[in-house]
């Protein structure tokens, strides 16, 4: 299959507005992202009409500053792909109907993305600052993020298979949600990092769910705990963001304990279903694949296993349009097309048991 061509691609399933222009399925010639993190951080989350005006501010801005990057013409273009679920309705909204807008006045074919398969594809993205080490196939793929936590196993490229998925809350979720509750700003997943960077002592520990038999996870249990030990030590206050009622040692401390649990569970099961799947390697995605502590652990057990591990650079790992141009290259190769009737789909689906 050749993915051979230029693909210009738009990605706004949540608050990242990402334009990007891919060459090859692997070659990034531009990729420009307006965050909207400063926005919502004062609200501690995302909320979704706020996302969907700001996208409507920034995706022309984007877009422009892609296309100077790049230096190509609408004549080099080959498709035009667009991120239609999982995601923000409105959010998907503003994203679909630009790149419906963009395919229909320049005449170009118009190929909807799976915002899931854009994560994992981001592992064959290259650029100048790094060299694809391409995934072997079978491969399994842990995605894991604010709103997605899965284990997917790969024969060959746009085939998936689901080994196991997140039976409550995704990693990400309980990331800000305790990085909330301990008093530290959003995203929590980054400050939490931080903060269990600098814990002196490692003696607190969480439960970890390990759903024994299966590759399921579940952090509800854990985000439970995590409450009533802040609870029981700020005598039932909690805290609020911004406004830490322990001390900076011990949310330190905290933070540590949580993120190790997190990150014991995730990284266990995804070595455990590599293994029952024959794999010859091991890809993560997602945003919560910029953790640091996350990819040193998983690359640990997995060169211990033999099992080469593809880990996308982390501003790869969070919501870009280079990895809608990376997976919209493979779709549009293998004849993948929608009409101007495309529409969003909040809760699309990437692979089933």
């Amino acid at each position: 299959m050749t993915t051979g061509g230029l693909i210009l691609a738009v990605e706004s399933s949540c608050d990242e507005t990402g334009i990007a222009i891919v060459q090859d399925g692997c070659r990034i010639r531009a990729n420009v992202v307006a965050s909207q993190v400063a926005m919502h951080a004062a609200s501690g989350g995302i909320v979704p009409e706020v996302a969907a005006r700001a996208h409507l501010r920034w995706i022309v801005p984007v877009l422009d500053e892609a296309w100077a990057a790049a230096g190509v013409t609408w004549a080099d273009i080959a498709a035009v792909a667009v991120t239609n679920g999982p995601g923000l309705a409105g959010s998907l909204l503003v994203g679909i109907n630009f790149a419906k807008a963009l395919a229909y006045v320049h005449s170009k074919p118009l190929v909807p993305v799976n915002h899931l398969e854009g994560h994992l594809y981001a592992a064959w993205l290259a650029d100048e600052e790094r060299e694809v080490q391409e995934p072997l196939f079978p491969l399994v793929a842990l995605i894991v993020s604010g709103g997605h936590t899965f284990l997917v196993e790969m024969r060959d490229h746009l085939q998936y298979r689901l080994l196991g998925e997140t039976v409550d809350d995704a990693a990400g979720e309980a990331f800000d949600k305790v990085g909330r509750l301990l008093g530290l700003p959003y995203p929590g997943g980054p400050a939490i990092m931080k903060a269990a960077a600098g814990a002196t002592r490692h003696d607190v520990t969480f439960p970890r769910a390990w759903l024994a038999g299966s590759f399921d996870f579940s952090f509800s249990g854990l985000k439970t705990a995590a409450r009533r030990v802040i609870a029981t030590e700020t005598d039932g206050q909690g805290t609020t963001i911004g406004e830490a009622a322990l001390p900076e040692d011990r949310v330190a401390e905290l933070a540590y304990g949580f993120q190790d649990s997190v990150v014991d569970v995730l990284v266990t099961k995804t070595l455990r279903a590599a293994r029952a799947a024959g794999a010859r390697s091991v890809v993560l995605g997602g945003g919560v694949a910029a953790n640091r502590v996350l990819r040193d652990r998983l690359a640990e057990v997995t060169r211990e296993s033999g099992i080469p591990l593809v880990v996308p650079r982390p501003s790869l790992c969070t919501d870009n349009g280079a990895m809608i141009g990376a997976a919209g290259a493979r779709r549009w190769a293998a004849g993948a097309r929608a009409g101007l009737d495309l529409d969003a789909r909040p809760s699309l689906p990437l692979a089933r048991r």
